[in-house]
């Protein structure tokens, strides 16, 4: 779900520290791996993602795009009309996703390259054993609080936010220069690569134009291109190849000099380090 905290928690910090409230937190940037975060853009994007992977025919895309206005609908009255219709909201879009699911089968929607094998299509068993042992927990300070990989109740709590426009906060951050770089893996269908490119383009800010025009360049890991980079000022978007979900599971080197790279400020792509903020 970091795809709708990590901004509000980069906000909220930014905004202490303007404040002088507290203490001042260094915070340089934030990033979002595969996150949902606007989705009345990302929900649209769906059926474009399945039919270019061939999970879905063209009849499955027209008869399936037809229920994108009442997600559209749902998802204003989301932002204007309390929690219910956003839980609401979230059971009427997400008729978009199951319809993808029903069709393509038991793909891994994490990975379109896999199956789906267990609830959450992955067997996370041994991380859970690990992070239980007593010596763990007492090394991560967390009493005897059992870790679970998804907990149903946090899951329920949260699907009231799932259906939020979450980048309203970020384009104050870009303003004021906090760097914030979206990245996501090319096979992962939840939470494509194409609805958060299409989001970050038409990001309201200063930059918008300018990042638009901006090429996209290879991201080159050890001789080899292991994305494709666009980057513009403090805003970024990579697009992780060969990758789902879990970038960092998936690709670890291309995850590592990815984030290696952006916090040392060496990921950005030619010429766009001559970016002033207009602050």
């Amino acid at each position: 779900m970091l795809g709708t905290t990590s901004q509000h928690l980069a906000s909220r910090v930014h905004q202490g520290n303007k404040k002088k409230e507290g203490i001042h937190i260094n915070l340089k940037g934030f990033a979002i791996g595969n996150g949902l975060t606007q989705p009345e853009i990302q929900y649209k994007a769906y059926t474009d993602y399945a039919l270019d992977n061939k999970l879905i025919e063209k009849t499955d895309y027209d008869s399936i795009n037809e229920m994108i206005p009442d997600c559209e609908r749902a998802i204003k009255s989301c932002g204007n009309d309390g929690v219910s219709t956003c839980e609401d909201a979230f059971g009427v879009c997400n008729n978009i996703f199951q319809s993808i699911l029903q069709i393509a089968g038991d793909i891994n929607y994490y990975d379109i390259r896999k199956t789906c094998e267990g609830s959450l299509c992955y067997d996370f068993s041994k991380m859970e054993t690990f992070l239980n042992q007593k010596t763990v927990r007492d090394a991560l300070g967390v009493g005897d609080i059992e870790f679970v990989s998804c907990s149903s109740v946090v899951y329920d709590a949260m699907t009231r936010d799932w259906m939020r426009n979450l980048a309203v906060g970020i384009p104050a951050l870009l303003e004021d220069g906090i760097k914030v770089l979206i990245y996501a893996g090319e096979e992962d269908l939840i939470c494509n690569w194409l609805g958060n490119s299409r989001w970050v383009n038409q990001l309201a800010w200063s930059g918008q134009k300018d990042f638009g025009a901006a090429p996209t360049v290879p991201f080159i890991v050890e001789g080899r291109e292991a994305g494709q980079l666009k980057s513009h000022g403090p805003l970024s978007f990579l697009k992780v190849h060969n990758a789902g979900h879990m970038v960092p599971m998936d690709q670890p080197k291309a995850a590592l000099e990815m984030l290696k790279s952006w916090m040392q400020g060496k990921l950005a792509a030619t010429g766009t380090r001559d970016w002033i903020s207009p602050q």
